[in-house]
């Protein structure tokens, strides 16, 4: 999230949460192991200190150390440096506290505890109990065994309840929410005019990929590191910094791995957390988590511009700039899903190929034999002189396929095993109207038809005159036009 701070890993210039030394709020006086240690026994009562070492800690924001007292116990005291870095930990407090004995119970790692907090002004530094454990180190070999632990502690963390964190009146943003969010601080970094084209056009192209964003939103951690996961041999002992908890992407908490140099170890950490939750596995994690690494040094170069700090705009272009020759070079990580391969052809069976549509399924072949087949094909004018026809298949041997005629109409599936309707018109070329047959107004066999029905009225009738007497107005032995109809009944 917003508590962000640089540190070079090897020859890669992704942002990783660290130490940088100095304030990026200037003016700020950073604070010394010794008073820290003086704040905190303000804040715990008999907490007396004997030994105090500094703590790393995201220094723009904190300043940070440990404390032994005199029983041997240890605390740490973690104090900030400007308004913005207190609330985030007055927030810190409102997460810890919902994280009720029940939900704790249930986490595979121990959470920190707020012994007590000491207000300065707008600022408040806070005491935590000691939590067991020494900080992870990705590229370390001998961490490789921690990488199933690390997976399986992201997982614990993505499976917890929604109402935990909307409870605490946390943020909760939705898929298109979250990607609307990025697009809007892309156009805000874009707005400083010194994020090199190469990149911005990377990054708009990722975000305007929308099955990139189909995820499931979880609860996130939103300020994961190394600095942040306590191990003790092949275990994760304790998870820290809760400030930023929100309900988001969950690629977030993947992006720290991107700049690991060891690819089995993330390799690991993501078998292992596709184990452990219920939920199909998202196919374009590692694409997001990716653009989150990459983008936050776009969000360090718009804070250094906020604060009108000279030295972080300076230290976040030239990191910008390392990332864009890197992504030039090497083409970076993938972040949108490559396009779909085409359907590959045969190259025998192209659109001007004969059997281009024609195909048989297997019940067409049980069906039908093989005299039908053929006078439906001849009743369909598909040429099949010298075609030799696979029925199970439908492909024929390239060197027996006759050429198309010119003019010829590519006939579709039903067409070839049906016989056209001498009536119904069929697309293809119009015939010359000299060669087509003179068809009658009249059927003739409906007019031979009529014809005898006429005869057969004639003979009725004169039978029936035979027998009837003669009726005034009517000539003897006429006929009257009656419709054809009338000799249905």
């Amino acid at each position: 999230m917003d508590g962000i701070s640089v540190t070079r890993r090897g020859d890669s210039p992704l942002l990783r949460v660290g130490v940088t030394g100095r304030s990026a709020y200037g003016g700020g006086v950073r604070r010394t192991p010794e008073h820290l240690a003086a704040i905190a026994s303000a804040a715990v009562p008999l907490l007396s200190a004997r030994a105090v070492a500094a703590e790393p800690d995201d220094a723009a924001d904190f300043d940070a150390a440990l404390i032994q007292d005199g029983a041997g116990r240890t605390w740490r005291v973690r104090s900030p440096r400007h308004p913005e870095a207190s609330l985030r930990l007055e927030n810190e407090l409102t997460v810890l506290r919902s994280f009720t004995p029940a939900v704790r119970a249930d986490l595979p790692f121990e959470l920190p505890t707020v012994a007590g907090t000491v207000r300065q002004g707008p600022l408040t530094t806070f005491v935590y109990s000691h939590l067991p454990g020494e900080r992870l180190r990705i590229d370390d070999v001998r961490s490789r065994v921690l990488a199933p632990a690390v997976g399986r502690s992201l997982a614990a963390i993505h499976g917890l309840s929604p109402d935990l964190v909307e409870d605490a009146g946390l943020p909760s943003y939705t898929a298109n929410e979250f990607r609307q969010r990025r697009l809007n601080e892309l156009d805000q970094a874009a707005g400083t005019a010194r994020i090199p084209t190469r990149l911005l056009r990377r990054w708009e192209n990722a975000l305007e990929d929308v099955s990139l964003w189909r995820f499931a939103p979880t609860v996130v951690h939103g300020d994961l590191h190394e600095d942040h996961v306590l191990v003790d041999g092949d275990r994760v002992t304790a998870v820290s910094g809760w400030t930023d908890l929100h309900i988001g992407d969950p690629a977030d908490d993947f992006a720290w791995l991107v700049a690991c140099n060891d690819q089995s170890f993330v390799d690991v950490v993501l078998e292992a957390y596709s184990m452990a939750l219920p939920e199909p596995e998202d196919p374009h994690l590692m694409h997001r988590a990716a653009l989150s690494a990459e983008f936050a040094l776009a969000k360090w170069l718009v804070r250094g511009v906020t604060l009108d700090d000279a030295d972080m705009i300076d230290e976040a272009r030239q990191m910008l700039d390392e990332l864009d020759h890197d992504v030039e070079r090497t083409g970076g990580w993938e972040l949108s899903t490559p396009p779909p391969a085409p359907a590959s052809v045969d190259a025998g069976a192209g659109p001007g190929s004969p059997d281009a549509g024609v195909t048989s399924s297997d019940d067409a072949s049980d069906d039908v034999s093989d005299d039908e087949v053929a006078s439906a094909r001849d009743g369909a004018d598909v040429p099949d002189e010298g075609v030799t026809i696979d029925r199970r298949s439908g492909s024929q041997d390239a060197a027996e396929r006759p050429a198309r005629p010119t003019g010829a109409t590519r006939i579709s599936e039903p067409d070839a095993v049906t016989t056209r309707h001498p009536i119904i018109a069929h697309p293809g070329p119009e015939p010359d109207p000299a060669e087509r047959p003179a068809m009658p107004a009249v059927p003739p066999s409906i007019v031979a038809d009529d014809a005898d029905r006429a005869d057969d009225a004639r003979d009725a009738d004169a039978v029936d005159d035979a027998h009837r007497p003669s009726t005034t107005g009517r000539s003897t032995g006429a006929t009257a036009v009656r419709h054809p109809e009338d000799f249905r009944r």
